[in-house]
């Protein structure tokens, strides 16, 4: 489903040792780091600008290959100190398969180790739950862009409307929670002319544009990419030439 997704937090530091403390235990590594972000593939922190507040209100699943990944995960965090915010079991209210655990980062934001029957490879991310201040409004962007971003409807509920790709999900959630805030989700595309009619859609559909599509050098010698921003004010991002293909 994503090519990447970016979250900037308050001191990288701090975070950076959160999350190679329990996605270690998870057997995942930065797949590259500097002193301005740190990547795990399709995961991504980096320091926050005037233009870029941290993330907040965010919940971010990991996939754990085993239960006994998913007690490492918390027991890493909680034995280094970071908040627990649900011990291992099941969780039967998911699916019948689902267990997981869940930490608090230093930022707040919810993180998860996972592990269920629907479990797939691809990427480090299981699924996002994202708060949001309206639910209608909030779905009818995402269900703009789906035909050029390979999104499909998942499951609906009366404050929540989930989004399914190849090996993740993200729901946005309406239920009272504080909106998510903070949060840059970039979908995979497979050419060019893909990413121009992403944009245009979210264009003509009244969203706003954060960035026409166009080459960023900066982000790699392939790189095509165009950005909108959702009705929470999020950034979304359409990318041909991605990180999700490069080491």
């Amino acid at each position: 489903m994503f090519d990447h997704v970016l979250i900037r937090v308050s001191k990288l530091a701090d975070s950076e040792r959160f999350y190679r403390t329990v996605l270690g235990a998870l057997g995942l590594e930065p797949s590259s780091a500097s002193e301005r972000i740190v990547r795990w593939r399709d995961f991504m922190i980096a320091a926050p600008s005037e233009r870029h507040p941290p993330a907040r209100g965010l919940h971010v699943g990991f996939v754990a290959p085993s239960r006994e990944a998913v007690d490492a995960f918390w027991r890493a965090g909680t034995e280094a100190g970071y908040a627990d915010d649900g011990a291992p079991g099941e969780r039967p209210q998911y699916t019948q398969s689902y267990y997981g655990a869940f930490l608090r980062d230093p930022d707040g934001n919810s993180v998860e180790a996972v592990h269920h029957d629907d479990t797939r490879g691809g990427g480090v991310i299981d699924h996002l739950w994202i708060g949001v201040r309206e639910l209608a409004p909030a779905a009818a962007f995402y269900e703009t862009i789906a035909r050029h971003t390979g999104l499909r409807a998942g499951r609906r509920w009366d404050a929540g409307a989930q989004f399914r790709g190849a090996w993740a999900t993200f729901s946005l959630v309406a239920d009272g929670r504080a909106p998510t805030e903070g949060l840059h989700l970039a979908f995979p595309a497979p050419d060019r002319r893909t990413v121009d009619e992403f944009h245009a859609a979210a264009l003509a559909a009244g969203y706003e544009s954060n960035g026409a599509p166009g080459e960023r050098p900066q982000y790699g010698p392939d790189y095509y990419g165009a950005f909108v921003l959702d009705p929470d004010g999020n950034n979304v991002e359409s990318v041909f030439g991605g990180l999700s293909g490069s080491p």
